[in-house]
């Protein structure tokens, strides 16, 4: 597969991890050179440069971003970049490392992030109960139901770690901010006004960029609320508890297998809670992803006897969705279609 790749706006850009080298540097064509840290930020700031950067994401293709850990050499090819854009609050495990070993002299670093309003990581994964609770300083610590939040907090949030067994340990703060387009149009905000800041002559291409790219995720916002309007159910079950901003923003209710990280699983004794829930809850879906196994959600459903449905926490693209040119918008608008069938 040819690891170049053509955005919207023609911008030369790179996913990293699969050795093909773009014909031309960035230092030859006078191109800022980008590194995002996952798909969604590498989709916004390669449709707001434009032709102006070559933007490569450091995830590969078919790789979950929660587990991924960059190469030496990544770090390196990472350390030649003038603008490095990372999500934070908790989904890339090895940032704080790898920012230790680069050299960030000639470097703008922008935790996307940064100002955002962000939910607890308890909100998405939390007993019923305590559903809708405010956003606390505390990570979650068990398996719970109800994701509709009704209140979050304004922080930088805290990175993860890893614990000994190697899986991603999140933060206070849910890291899966981009399945609200609303919040996903804030950070794009945030790269649009760092590519004016490092290249000022560019403004007008950056500004034009954005308000295009701000439409469509408007117009994408708009077609989930009047979905979620319509919807006779309010309450889906999915593999991890990826869905919460989306669930908060459209008035859903998401119940979810595991944690924030899919590594999480839950016990025997909350795969029998989990399917009293669906059949309680009369639930008609349980929904996994691409990225990760789903053998917990297909026996979940398997027990309760309903169906199973894919539903893309757009972490990253699989080598067959970039294959056939499938994108953000793309993929929410699947997402969308998917949970207008399970909320029947």
């Amino acid at each position: 597969m040819s690891a170049l790749l053509t955005t919207g706006c023609g911008a030369p850009a790179t996913q990293a991890g699969n050795g093909v080298v773009a014909e031309t540097s960035a230092e030859q064509t006078g191109q800022l050179t980008v590194y995002t840290s996952f798909y969604p930020l590498y989709y916004v700031t390669s449709r707001i440069a434009g032709e102006h950067a070559e933007v490569t994401n450091i995830v590969p293709a078919g790789v979950e971003p929660h587990d991924f850990e960059p190469t030496a050499k990544d770090v390196i090819d990472m350390s030649k970049a003038k603008l490095f854009i990372y999500n934070g609050s908790g989904l890339e495990g090895w940032i704080d490392k790898a920012l230790e070993g680069m050299d960030q002299s000639n470097m703008t670093v922008v935790k996307a992030t940064d100002g955002l309003t962000l939910l607890s990581a308890e909100a998405g994964h939390e007993h019923e109960e305590h559903a809708g609770e405010a956003a606390t300083e505390t990570s979650a610590d068990a398996h719970g139901h109800e994701a509709h939040a009704g209140e979050a907090a304004t922080t930088e949030g805290t990175e993860q770690g890893h614990d000994e067994h190697g899986h991603a340990e999140h933060g206070e703060f849910d890291p899966h901010t981009w399945l609200d387009p609303s919040l996903l149009k804030q950070q794009a905000e945030k790269v649009r006004d760092t590519l004016i800041k490092l290249d000022a002559a560019h403004k007008a291409d950056y500004e034009q960029n954005y308000t295009k790219l701000a439409a469509d995720l408007d117009a994408l916002d708009q077609e989930f609320k009047d979905m979620a309007a319509k919807a006779p159910k309010k309450e889906f079950m999915v593999a991890h508890s990826a869905f919460t901003y989306l669930a908060h923003r459209y008035g859903l209710e998401q119940v979810s297998i595991s944690g924030i990280s899919p590594a999480d699983e839950p016990s025997p004794a909350e795969m029998k809670e989990l399917v009293e829930h669906v059949k309680e809850h009369k639930i008609s879906y349980v929904m996994f992803e691409t990225l990760v196994s789903p053998k917990v959600a297909e026996v979940i459903a398997r027990e309760a006897n309903v169906k199973t449905a894919t539903l893309n926490p757009l972490e990253g693209l699989t080598v067959e969705e970039e294959k056939a040119g499938k994108d953000y918008l793309s993929i929410m608008r699947e997402n969308m279609e998917t949970l207008r069938t399970a909320l029947q």
